[in-house]
C-alpha cells in the first residue's frame, strides 16, 4: 500500500537514477537525450499523479489527496517548461551538461515529497532534497563570478533557513510531543492550552518557509540570486519551488496549525503587506530586467499570502488559482528574457527591449500580454488571479490587506507598462537573434493561457475547489 501510494515519487526517483547512469557512461555529450528522458519522466509521473489514490502511508508521514495532486501537477508542469527553456540557452552558453536535467529532476522530486509531507520529518527531507540541487543549479555557470556568487549566497542563506526550520520543528516536537500533522492537529485543538514554546516553533517554521517563497523580510537573497544565476535557472527558481513551498505552507497552516490561527495570522498579514509594498516600490528603479522580475515575484508572493491570511474555502482557493496563473505568466515572461540575445550574447537590460514591437511583433505581443496580466489589467488572467484573493479578503473584513493590494497593483503597473512602452515607442535597437522553436512553443502556450483564461476558467476553478475541499474538509 505504501509503495503503491507513493508510486509517482518512486518512479521519478528511479527514472532520475537511470538517467544519471545513462548520462555518465557514454563518452559523449548526452545533454539532449537526458533532457528528453527527463521530460518523459515528468510526463509519466504526471500520469501517475492523476491516477494516484488517496490516503496516508509510511506511518502517517506521507499523504496523497486532491490538494497534493493539484500542486504536484503544477510543479511538474513548471519544471518541464523550465527545462524546455534551458535546452537552447545552455547549448549557446557552453553549459550543455547532462547533470542539468538530472538536478532539475531531483529538485522536482524534493518538491513532490514536500507537497505530500504529513510530518515535520518528511517535510524536512523534502525541503533538503529540493534545496541541495538548487544550490548547484544557481552556480551552474561556474566560470561566471556572478553565478558562483549567487550559488554561495543562496547556499549560506538557505542553510540559515534550514536551521530555522529545524529549530522550530524541535520546539514544536518538544512542547507538543509529536511531529505528525494529524496528531499535532489533535494536540493543538484547544488554543488556550497551547504553550508558548509551540507558538515560537510555529513562527520559526513560518520564517523558514518565508525564505523559500522570498517573502518580506526574508527576501534579501532574491534580487542577487535572480540576477547572478543563469536565466533558465532563474525561471525555474521563480516558478516550481515556489509552488512546493506555498503548498507546504498552506498544508501546515490550514491543517495542524489551523486551530491556533490567532497565533500566526498576524505574521502572515505582515509578511503579505511588506511583500506587496516592497514589490511595488523596489522594482521601479531597476534597469536590469531580471532584478525587476525578482521584485515583481516578491510582490506576487504578497498576494498569495493575502489569500492564506484570509483562509477559509475562498481564500485558499484563491491561493491555488493565483499560483496556477502566476506560473503561466511568469514562465512566459522568462521565455522572452531567455530569447533576449544579440549577436550571440545574452542581454538583460530593460532598454534592450527597445523597438521589439517592430523587430519581432509576435514576441513583443506575448511580452505585452504577460506584463498586462502581471499588472492585473482585465481581461488577462492576472486580473482574475488578483480578484480571487481580493474578494475573500473584502468579504472577511481584511480591509487593510485589500486596500494595500489595490494600491500596490496600481503602483506596480508603472514598471510593467514601462516595459510595454519601451518595446513599442522607444527608438529601436538592433533585432535579437532568431529565437529557438522551444521558446516559441512556450510563448504560444503560456500567452494563449494568459490571454484566453477568462473564456474557460471553470476547469481550473473546479480543480482548485476540489483541492481545497480535500484539505479543509
Amino acid at each position: 500500500m505504501n509503495w503503491i501510494l507513493a508510486l509517482p515519487e518512486l518512479v521519478l526517483a528511479l527514472c532520475g537514477l537511470a538517467i544519471l547512469v545513462f548520462g555518465v557512461i557514454p563518452k559523449r555529450d548526452t545533454t539532449f537525450p537526458c533532457t528528453m528522458l527527463t521530460l518523459g519522466a515528468f510526463l509519466l509521473t504526471g500520469v501517475l499523479v492523476i491516477a494516484q489514490g488517496e490516503g496516508t502511508g509510511f506511518g502517517g508521514q506521507y499523504v496523497a489527496d486532491a490538494f497534493s495532486c493539484f500542486m504536484k501537477l503544477l510543479a511538474l508542469g513548471a519544471a518541464a517548461l523550465g527545462l524546455l527553456l534551458a535546452l537552447d540557452w545552455n547549448a549557446r552558453e557552453g553549459l550543455s551538461r547532462f547533470e542539468f536535467p538530472v538536478l532539475v529532476l531531483f529538485a522536482t522530486l524534493g518538491m513532490m515529497v514536500m507537497i505530500s509531507a504529513n510530518d515535520l520529518m518528511s517535510l524536512y527531507l523534502g525541503l533538503e532534497l529540493l534545496s541541495l540541487p538548487l544550490y548547484v543549479l544557481a552556480a551552474f555557470d561556474r566560470d561566471n563570478p556572478r553565478s558562483a556568487e549567487a550559488g554561495l549566497k543562496y547556499f549560506v542563506l538557505g542553510a540559515l533557513a534550514s536551521g530555522l526550520l529545524l529549530y522550530g520543528a524541535s520546539l514544536v516536537y518538544g512542547f507538543a510531543g509529536t511531529t505528525n500533522f494529524d496528531r499535532l492537529a489533535d494536540a493543538l485543538s484547544s488554543p488556550q492550552d497551547v504553550s508558548t514554546g509551540v507558538v515560537v516553533g510555529i513562527i520559526f517554521i513560518i520564517a523558514a518557509m518565508a525564505f523559500k517563497i522570498a517573502a518580506v523580510p526574508f527576501h534579501m537573497w532574491t534580487p542577487d540570486v535572480y540576477e547572478g544565476a543563469p536565466t533558465p535557472v532563474t525561471a525555474f527558481f521563480a516558478s516550481a519551488p515556489k509552488v512546493a513551498a506555498v503548498a507546504l505552507l498552506v498544508r501546515l497552516l490550514a491543517g495542524p496549525f489551523s486551530d491556533v490561527v490567532g497565533q500566526w495570522q498576524q505574521v502572515i498579514v505582515l509578511a503579505s503587506l511588506g511583500s506587496m509594498v516592497l514589490g511595488a516600490f523596489a522594482a521601479i528603479g531597476q534597469s536590469n530586467i531580471k532584478r525587476l522580475m525578482a521584485y515583481s515575484s516578491i510582490g506576487h508572493v504578497g498576494f498569495t499570502l493575502m489569500g492564506l491570511a484570509v483562509g477559509g474555502e475562498g481564500g485558499l482557493r484563491g491561493v491555488l488559482v493565483y499560483m496556477a496563473i502566476y506560473i503561466a505568466m511568469n514562465i512566459g515572461a522568462f521565455a522572452v528574457l531567455i530569447a533576449m540575445r544579440r549577436d550571440g550574447r545574452a542581454v538583460e537590460g530593460v532598454d534592450d527591449l527597445a523597438g521589439l514591437g517592430r523587430s519581432d511583433p509576435a514576441m513583443a505581443l506575448a511580452m505585452a500580454i504577460f506584463m498586462f496580466s502581471m499588472a492585473g489589467i482585465p481581461p488577462m488572467a492576472g486580473f482574475f488571479a488578483k480578484l480571487y484573493v481580493l474578494l475573500p479578503a473584502i468579504e472577511q473584513g481584511f480591509w487593510l490587506l485589500a486596500v494595500v493590494a489595490v494600491l500596490s497593483s496600481v503602483i506596480s503597473a508603472y514598471y510593467y507598462l514601462r516595459i510595454v512602452k519601451v518595446m513599442y515607442f522607444d527608438a529601436a535597437k538592433p533585432a535579437f537573434d532568431m529565437r529557438p522553436t522551444g521558446i516559441s512553443v512556450v510563448l504560444a502556450g503560456t500567452g494563449g493561457f494568459t490571454l484566453f483564461f477568462f473564456l474557460f476558467p471553470a476547469p481550473l476553478l473546479a480543480a482548485a475547489r476540489q483541492a481545497v475541499a480535500a484539505l479543509i474538509g
